[in-house]
């Protein structure tokens, strides 16, 4: 069994890794687009508070003001300041100062450091525009206009690391809770194995005991002694079976070219010489052509047809039961269903059962379906999955696996 990540899983964590970069990168690339678009719009606004301003100081006639403020001042959404040349604030009113808070109860000193601070933070961002007076030889400075990033901008600068640090702490989260429910789900299988181990090892002993028992009372019959010695023989080649099953979980089984029917009729053989035991009148059938073979590892698909065989007894209740093996074949593939007429699967659960840990028997460890799954599709390249059911009618579990071309 499989339990740690192989190559093929870590280079599917590489690939993520490497699309989580791009995706991180992308989105502050793009970002950045935005707002260096944005801070040229903002900055053509001063140019053109600026132009409007120059073309005021250096206007012969009386202008109106109303435009210039109702339709550039007015609209303006980020810190600006407009100061004289020498970068003093004379007048602390609206229309020099934009979008920057004033606490009524500073002082007049206060004020000025204050502002004085705000202009070299501005002047440092981005260079103040000057408000020229141009008929002079040497043109007069008259105004400056400082300015800084508007709300918005510097939202935005920030909004992608603040995204990338949510989504990391959203991953790591997540990455943290499947590693849980991972070593949980470990740890169930494990527990699982151990349990199932007991299980397996637990029938052919109880047989074994009931065997010698009855040996001990009919040592002097010799015919009957004999049949006794017989199952005796069967359960010790099971435990020995058993032991070659668990041995070969983990490591890659060897497989041989066998014919399907052969393998499955030796398990339908062994349980129905214990059915009578479980009180139950179960029919058990195989229908197939010999000549069918695959690669198959015999111990490990013993087990996956032993694992049907008991869910299909477990799944009927009632006293007359019937388990069917169908095998058949494509051009490429030998098909099994296998069905009986026991209670059936609710729709909603079928993917469940193959999952470990699931299980609708109060003593049941859920392993041996999950343990089927893997040795078909893992070890046989083959499938295995539910392929109809229907409450209170019964169960058809289909399995595919690779026609031998020997």
């Amino acid at each position: 069994m499989k339990l740690r990540g192989g190559p093929a899983s870590v280079q599917i964590k590489i690939a993520l890794i490497i699309i989580a970069l791009f995706i991180g990168v992308g989105t502050i690339w793009y970002t950045n687009q935005l707002v260096t678009k944005l801070e040229l719009k903002e900055k053509e606004i001063v140019n053109l508070y600026a132009k409007g301003l120059t073309h005021l100081s250096n206007s012969s006639e009386g202008s109106d003001l109303t435009f210039l403020f109702e339709n550039i001042i007015r609209p303006i959404d980020f810190p600006m300041i407009l100061t004289n040349s020498r970068d003093s604030l004379e007048v602390y009113d609206s229309t020099v100062i934009r979008n920057i808070y004033i606490d009524p109860k500073l002082s007049k000193q206060e004020l000025i450091s204050k502002f004085s601070t705000i202009l070299k933070e501005m002047d440092a961002a981005h260079t103040p525009l000057d408000v020229k007076i141009v008929p002079y030889k040497d043109t007069l400075v008259i105004q400056r206009i400082h300015y800084d990033e508007s709300v918005l901008i510097k939202q935005l600068k920030y909004y992608p690391y603040f995204q990338l640090t949510l989504a990391f702490f959203f991953l790591l989260i997540g990455y943290i809770s499947f590693s849980q429910i991972k070593r949980s789900e470990q740890s169930n299988i494990w527990v699982g194995m151990a349990k199932e181990t007991a299980h397996q090892f637990g029938t052919p002993l109880s047989s074994l005991l009931g065997w010698i028992e009855l040996l001990k009372n009919n040592y002097n019959d010799p015919d009957k002694a004999l049949d006794i010695t017989y199952e005796i023989q069967n359960d010790v080649e099971r435990l020995n079976r058993i032991t070659n099953r668990f041995s070969k979980i983990g490591s890659k089984p060897e497989l041989k070219e066998l014919s399907v029917v052969d393998v499955i009729q030796k398990v339908i053989d062994y349980f129905e010489r214990r059915l009578p035991q479980t009180g139950k009148r179960v029919k058990l059938e195989l229908t197939g052509d010999n000549s069918l073979k695959a690669l198959i590892s015999p111990e490990l698909f013993e087990w996956v047809i032993e694992n049907l065989i008991k869910n299909a007894l477990d799944a009927i209740e009632h006293s007359e039961g019937q388990i069917n093996f169908v095998i058949t074949e494509t051009k490429t593939k030998v098909e099994i269903e296998a069905s009986d007429n026991g209670k059936g699967i609710d729709l909603n659960r079928r993917k469940d059962v193959f999952r470990p840990g699931y299980s609708t028997k109060r003593r049941g460890w859920g392993l041996g379906l999950s343990l089927s799954k893997r040795i078909v599709e893992e070890y046989h390249s083959g499938k295995i999955y539910v392929k109809h059911s229907a409450l209170g009618s019964g169960t058809v579990f289909k399995i595919i696996l690779p026609k031998s071309t020997h």
